[in-house]
């Protein structure tokens, strides 16, 4: 775990079980919804391409709706982020509570209606699309350093030519156990059980963070930098 620090707060820690949500989401997409992800878009990109040359197993069209769900979330990130520049810990809890409604969602769907058929399948990728781009572009504008929680290509090329950085280590190893445990959940339990361990992780960290950005006067890690 990162040391503590004052600048950034709470946000640290409740980025890095962020971290962990994009694992335990891009486990169920890929190995249950159609090998696709639904919060790396980089290896979405590159899955389109494999399945217009006629890879097998590829879907395009699955590729090309994660992609347009996660634009469309991100695009709805940033405007909640535009509504709320003033203060860090309320655009995170706001963004959260919106992330953890649609997670619920998709719960819920997988658990009543399953992931196999066609409509349920796009649907949780939409659902689950929508909630990572609208978290990957709230992330953005909260400006912590070296937490993204969606993309560790950049992170961990930094790790290894500065040789520093706890938190770019914590970021690999958090989405790392994230993926394990998502996999573990799809593999010996269900989609609804690996989804519903992503949504309590989220409302932990609304609640969390909404605690910790209500006193008054605003803490200073809630101030934009």
């Amino acid at each position: 775990m990162p040391t503590p620090d004052p600048k950034h707060g709470p946000l640290v820690p409740m980025l890095l079980v962020l971290t962990v949500v994009t694992g335990v989401v891009d486990a169920v997409s890929y190995l249950e919804l159609g090998h696709v992800f639904v919060a790396n878009m980089t290896g979405n990109v590159v899955f389109l391409g494999f399945a217009l040359a006629g890879a097998a197993n590829l879907s395009a069209t699955a590729s090309l709706a994660a992609l347009a769900a996660f634009l469309l979330g991100a695009l709805v990130g940033g405007h909640l982020a535009r509504r709320l520049p003033g203060h860090r810990g309320r655009l995170l809890a706001a963004a959260v509570a919106a992330q953890s409604v649609l997670v619920a969602a998709a719960t819920a769907l997988a658990a009543a209606f399953g992931h196999t058929s066609d409509p349920a399948r796009y649907t949780l990728i939409g659902l689950l699309g929508f909630a990572m781009g609208g978290q990957n572009a709230v992330v953005r504008a909260l400006k912590v350093p070296d937490l993204t929680t969606t993309v560790l290509t950049m992170t961990i090329t930094a790790l290894a030519a500065d040789r520093t950085g706890s938190r770019r280590l914590a970021s690999a190893v958090w989405m790392f156990a994230g993926a394990l445990v998502g996999a573990l959940l799809v593999l010996h339990a269900s989609v609804p059980v690996a989804l519903a361990l992503a949504l309590a992780l989220l409302v932990a960290v609304a609640v969390l963070t909404r605690q910790a950005a209500r006193t008054t006067p605003a803490p200073a890690w809630t101030r934009p930098l």
